[in-house]
């Protein structure tokens, strides 16, 4: 087998996640190699889009535009589902939770230009196939369409999907819970005398107007259909996702899924017929949430559905978001420039924000069961739900932004990233609310012009905004100059919500004093050494 020299860091996969982090990597300073054993993007209209805190942070790097061109709707949502219960913010001041419709072959097609513009590239037909660990390097042996060959690498990034290769070759291992819940899903079209004109609904004989992309229990089941218009602008009029929900603890798995075993299943839930034809896009699974026992294993690391399945979905932005918390640390370790510690904080923050996932994922599923006690349970959280802040809360639950990761310097015990407030091991004074969050997009005016955050974090660089009268907090920080973007900065509305910001380059907030702290650079210099690559 050919040696093909050496890399800095391979990524197996080049779903979405594998993209995000190659991206991340580019913009860290390290060219990775990137791995997929599909020829081309797949054209199978799977994935609806992405919705949560991905969605801001996509803007933050400036892929939400070309997304938003592309995409049926982008923004926060006035409604949602959690299971069988439907959240309704129309009733809240804002929205807790943001959503972009784009299938996921958008999705990585403009992922993979940016890559493309950043210089990356994606070996595509190439399959990890064996990986060996050294203390110092990793070995892997790869398939490709020339023939086999090796190649050996500091860090090896495993974004290969839920039957992940690189994690069982690691020996992680992915404990979890398998449901006796059967979804089957199809893309297929739908007789146009169905179709109720200037609605979208369907309306079949037998059973009337169907409701139209939200789940739907029945005594037989849950269906859920929609127009695949709604999340694909390149659909046509009578293409429909069409998808259903049985306990079958016993159903036979093994054969290919068929037009026809969805059609069985559509008439056991529904109670009728669906007339169905040309499939584009036929599965079936059974209800699985796992999360792998650990996110490292020496130098082999683990991002997005390789790490963590959830079961109802939700799993891509979970793993943009692995992708966003890991490629600047990991850049920065490839580049030996990281603090130490710094690549460690990736699974304690990633693990925990995946384990506040399967919380609600698997109450989701609790919910929709069919028995006394679930039934129970949907009548008292419909009525906790006409309440704004058990609404709200769920609303941020499910989007992730009830995580906050701990900033604790070197030395302090740190409790995992999770919901806030949280409990402090040591006596130190409560941080400051924004600490541990994602930055709040300000629109900034500075020495150099007006700007925002987002536009700020475009660059994956550390930056710390001084809002102070005097340039407190700036002329602190002064001698890290280069490494961190430091600006004195005044917000162009409203007052400053905080003397200074440290945002590190996933764009959450790892310190932030006052306003009118009597110390505004108290703690700054350990959160610039906890968090800050050095030159």
């Amino acid at each position: 087998m050919a040696d093909s020299g050496a890399a800095d860091v391979v990524i197996a996969g080049a779903g979405p996640t594998g993209l995000m982090l190659a991206i991340e990597l580019r913009l860290g300073g390290v060219l990775p190699v990137l791995l997929d054993q599909l020829p081309e993007i797949s054209e199978i209209p799977k994935g609806n889009g992405v919705f949560g805190m991905v969605v801001p942070m996509l803007d933050y790097r400036g892929l939400l535009e070309p997304l938003r061109g592309e995409a049926t709707y982008a923004g926060p949502v006035p409604r949602f589902f959690f299971g069988p219960l439907t959240l309704d913010f129309s009733r809240l001041d804002t929205s807790p939770l943001q959503v972009l419709g784009a299938p996921q072959r958008t999705i990585e097609r403009k992922l993979a230009e940016r890559l493309t513009q950043l210089g990356g590239t994606v070996r595509r037909g190439h399959e990890l196939t064996s990986l060996t660990q050294q203390h110092d390097a990793v070995t892997v042996e790869v398939s490709g369409p020339a023939g086999s060959y090796r190649l050996r690498t500091r860090y090896l990034v495993g974004c290969d999907g839920a039957h992940s290769q690189v994690r069982k070759l690691a020996g992680i291992d992915f404990p979890g819970v398998t449901s006796a819940t059967v979804a089957r899903i199809g893309r297929v079209r739908v007789p146009a005398h169905l179709i109720v004109p200037g609605t979208g609904e369907l309306d079949v004989p037998g059973v009337g107007r169907l409701q139209m992309m939200q789940p739907v229990r029945t005594p037989g089941g849950s269906y859920a259909i929609g127009p695949q218009a709604s999340v694909d602008k390149a659909a046509p009029r009578d293409a429909y996702i069409v998808s259903t929900q049985e306990e079958q603890p016993n159903a036979d798995l093994t054969a290919p899924m068929t037009l026809d075993e969805l059609r069985s299943s559509v008439h056991r839930v529904l109670g009728a017929d669906l007339p169905m034809s040309d499939p584009v896009w036929l599965t079936r699974l059974r209800g699985n949430s796992r999360q792998a026992e650990r996110y490292r294993q020496g130098r082999v690391l683990l991002a997005g559905d390789a790490a963590h399945v959830f079961g109802i979905g939700g799993s891509l932005n979970a793993g943009l978001l692995d992708a966003l918390n890991l490629g600047w640390k990991l850049a920065a370790q490839a580049r030996n420039t990281a603090p130490d510690g710094l690549l460690d904080s990736y699974h304690a923050e990633r693990h925990a924000a995946g384990q506040r996932a399967l919380l609600q994922s698997r109450a989701q599923r609790a919910l929709s069961a069919d028995d006394e006690y679930a039934r129970a349970a949907r009548q008292l959280f419909g009525e906790l739900l006409a309440y704004a802040e058990p609404l709200r809360h769920l609303g941020q639950l499910i989007a992730g932004s009830d995580v906050r990761y701990e900033m604790t310097p070197p030395g302090r015990p740190a409790p995992a990233a999770g919901p806030h407030p949280h409990p402090h091991p040591d006596p130190r004074p409560d941080p400051h609310p924004l600490t541990g969050q994602l930055a709040p997009d300000l629109r900034l005016d500075t020495d150099t012009g007006t700007t925002t955050v987002a536009e700020l974090m475009r660059a994956a660089k550390p930056v710390l905004l001084d809002f102070t009268a005097d340039g407190r907090v700036a002329a602190a920080a002064a001698g890290r100059a280069g490494p961190v973007t430091i600006l004195v900065a005044k917000p162009l509305a409203g007052t400053a919500p905080a003397d200074g910001l440290l945002i590190r380059p996933d764009c959450y907030v790892a310190w932030a004093a006052g306003p009118g702290a009597a110390d505004p650079t108290a703690g700054l210099d350990d959160a610039l050494r906890t968090w800050c690559p050095v030159a």
